[in-house]
């Protein structure tokens, strides 16, 4: 292992979705793999719970993320209210944590459409606004799920709410948009997707380096190289090479730097 291996992380994780029995064997092998820093992103108010007790078990490797995640149906008022009050109250405890995964549901909507079906934006526009509110209300970073046409909604509702540390994951979107996020300072995060996908490796040379990091969805698959692999955080080390090759760096710059920007942005 070489010494850049020793400064992986992996912004963007969902702990809580790997199986029970396996989550801390998981965990103990990324540490083994050289990540030191993990974000915990949440589906809802469960999610949120389990990534918080994993938080309080590896302290200043894990932060947890609090949110709902926009791929599924809209919560009742009743249990959004009820995780919104949670959060709150981790706010008014002083713990660490930022907001997300909130967005809007890019692929629900795309999948409703070939099924000749209509989904209404509406409601996950109101919930997702509800989030952005409270991040700039606690002053907490938030992780957005916002793809394509998606991203330029979010983004109008990020400067109506004059929230600044927003954090784009696995983004694909249109070269004004692009434009329009890395003025405003957003940063995104790289999966292993940058192995074989023309459209992120056009993003990553394009993208600056101090507003980048790295992640892997896990445990969502991957293809390419990756096809039949169990996702985990130590393939953050492949992305870190990519990375390095189409920004024209040394590896050891792109994952001290990377790191450095998950450390900056979620004060982990």
């Amino acid at each position: 292992m070489t010494e850049w291996h020793h400064r992986l992380s992996d912004a963007h994780l969902h702990v809580d979705l790997y199986p029970a029995a396996t989550r801390t064997a998981m965990l103990e092998q990324a540490w083994a793999d050289g990540v030191e820093a993990i974000v915990a992103v949440s589906m809802d108010l469960a999610s949120s719970k389990i990534n918080r007790e994993l938080s309080l078990r590896y302290p200043g490797r894990i932060l947890p993320v609090y949110g709902y995640h926009p791929e599924q149906v809209i919560p009742d008022r009743k249990a959004h209210a009820a995780l919104l009050s949670w959060i709150r109250q981790r706010a008014a405890d002083g713990e660490r944590f930022a907001i997300g995964e909130v967005g809007l549901p890019y692929y629900k909507r795309t999948s409703a459409a070939a099924a000749g079906e209509t989904l209404s934006l509406k409601p996950y526009i109101e919930l997702l606004e509800s989030f952005i509110g409270l991040a700039g209300e606690l002053k907490r970073p938030i992780a957005l799920h916002a793809v394509y046409e998606d991203a330029e909604t979010v983004c109008d509702l990020l400067e109506k709410h004059q929230v600044e540390k927003a954090h784009f994951h696995w983004f694909k979107g249109p070269p004004q948009t692009i434009n329009r996020m890395m003025a405003s300072g957003y940063y995104l995060s790289v999966t292993p997707d940058v192995a074989y996908e023309p459209e992120i490796q056009s993003l990553v040379t394009r993208y600056p380096l101090e507003l980048m990091m790295t992640e892997t969805d896990g445990p969502w698959p991957f293809e390419g190289p990756y096809t039949g692999q169990a996702t985990c955080p130590g393939m953050t080390a492949d992305v870190v090479r990519h990375i390095a090759r189409l920004k024209g760096i040394g590896e050891t710059e792109a994952a001290t730097r990377t790191r450095d920007n998950l450390r900056s942005f979620y004060g982990i």
